[in-house]
């Protein structure tokens, strides 16, 4: 079973990867493409965390960020080994491995991760992202959700 959301975890660092790939090879850094009123594809490049958080600190956090993902990586995979069982918890730890390895990919070859999802309002802008942190996102939320049903049905998880 290990192996079936280990897979689900590398479509998600291949689709990362692909899009982000797609984006650089047709768009210059800063550049943007309208999608919609409210949407932007923009190649832009964050050598923070999320949210750009400490983006400007000259250089250190690239390191910071590559150990945090590394060790997080190690910690997510050792738990999904233990529940492989738990179709829902799978599926987000899974989720959130492939978006933290897609990147640390990044991160490990251009010292930055890649974004390209720009939404706005008027000039209101939230932060750039990517298909990696979408899945980061959708796992996360899917665990908060994971663990109100836990609660639901009185099942504990390892």
């Amino acid at each position: 079973m290990l192996k079936r959301w280990l897979g689900v975890a590398a479509l998600i660092i291949l689709l990362d990867q692909l899009s982000k790939l797609l984006i650089t090879s047709h768009l210059a850094y800063l550049q943007s493409l309208t999608v919609l009123s409210v949407f932007d594809i923009a190649l832009l490049h964050n050598a923070g965390a999320a949210f750009s958080f400490l983006s400007d600190a000259g250089g250190m956090q690239r390191w910071l960020f590559t150990a945090i993902a590394v060790i997080a990586s190690v910690s997510i995979t050792l738990v999904l080994k233990k529940n492989t069982n738990k179709p829902l918890f799978a599926l987000a730890l899974s989720l959130i491995l492939g978006g933290a390895l897609g990147n640390l990919i990044d991160r490990i070859h251009y010292g930055y991760v890649i974004d390209f999802l720009l939404f706005h309002w008027d000039e209101h802008y939230f932060p750039a992202f990517n298909l990696a942190d979408s899945a980061i996102t959708g796992g996360t939320i899917l665990l908060i959700w994971e663990s109100f049903m836990e609660n639901k049905h009185g099942s504990a998880v390892s």
